[in-house]
């Protein structure tokens, strides 16, 4: 039976975490296309600040906005920094040398961090059998991915298939440290750190691109900027409240296993990617960590009724 804490999905949820997934797989579609021609630093600064924008816009002060800001300022530049400013940073500098495809899937990794942190840092999550079993198959995946990179290979240099799971860390990290703004307005605390980081990356751009010296991007740079900080950010975030009051935590969190799937498909039929054999038998083992870390496979087997002879 399943718990109310932990309903099935309905088929309207079940369409939106396709969508979300659909939509975050096009974010490292649209970052490859953007990082072409944006330095990383810069686009991280305008994903964040457009999004912002876009949240300030929409909430128009509701909820209390200003009133949290200016309370939780410090707390939101923690998450700023580990949730947003970081990890985008991390994958940004990774998509230089590797596809959205192959990004995506080392950044799949993130729940597997989050077990593993949350285990380190809280008393209520703490491993069992099955996360075990789901954080080393995950990782395995993780190993075959990077692993001909050690051995020179691979095509892609080592430290970019490194820096989008060091972007899984940080967005592990920001799971578990989010818990104190379980008290606080969902649209709020998205909008609270996407503001954070943007004054965080703001700085950081001017001093490391002088974004005022660069050439003026093509169109498709443009779009793809805006596709990144409109859609898959701003949107995105809504979009997985929305999913999450719906559905609850766990579910939402299956939305994992889609954005691969998106990113592969965008990046072959529009940027002519292609994986290897090795980069698909990673690809298998980290959604089957995935699997294993959600748990419901094992538990729907378990609680079916024996059959009658």
């Amino acid at each position: 039976m399943t718990s109310a804490t932990n309903p099935k999905p309905s088929a309207t949820a079940w369409a939106l975490i396709l969508l979300l997934g659909l939509i975050w797989g096009g974010s490292f579609f649209f970052a490859r296309v953007a990082v072409l021609e944006v330095p990383p630093f810069t686009l991280v600064f305008l994903r964040l600040f457009l999004a912002a924008l876009a949240l300030h816009i929409y909430l128009h002060g509701r909820f209390g906005l200003y009133e949290t800001l200016a309370t939780h300022w410090r707390a939101f530049l923690v998450m700023g920094f580990v949730n947003n400013a970081l990890p985008h940073t991390l994958i940004f500098f990774g998509q230089t040398e590797i596809g959205a495809g192959l990004a995506s899937i080392l950044n799949a990794t993130t729940p597997i961090w989050t077990v593993l942190i949350a285990n380190r840092w809280t008393t209520d999550e703490k491993l069992t059998t099955a996360k075990l079993a789901g954080c080393l198959t995950g990782l395995a995946g993780t190993a075959v991915l990077i692993g001909p990179s050690v051995t020179d290979a691979a095509s892609a240099p080592l430290w970019a298939l490194v820096l989008p799971v060091l972007a899984a860390v940080s967005y592990g990290v920001a799971s578990t440290y989010g818990k104190r703004f379980r008290s606080l307005p969902a649209p709020v605390s998205a909008t609270g750190q996407l503001t954070a980081s943007t004054l965080i990356m703001l700085p950081v751009s001017l001093i490391a691109d002088r974004p005022w010296m660069l050439p003026v991007p093509s169109t498709h740079a443009v779009l793809a900027i805006l596709a990144l900080a409109l859609l898959s950010t701003a949107f995105a975030y809504l979009l997985f409240f929305r999913i999450l009051s719906m559905a609850g935590a766990t579910n939402a969190s299956l939305v994992t296993l889609v954005v691969p799937p998106s990113a592969i498909l965008l990046g072959a039929f529009f940027l002519g990617e292609r994986l290897g054999m090795t980069d698909l038998i990673g690809m298998l083992l980290i959604g089957l960590g995935l699997v294993l870390l959600d748990g419901r496979l094992l538990r729907d087997r378990s609680n079916q009724p024996e059959k009658v002879s």
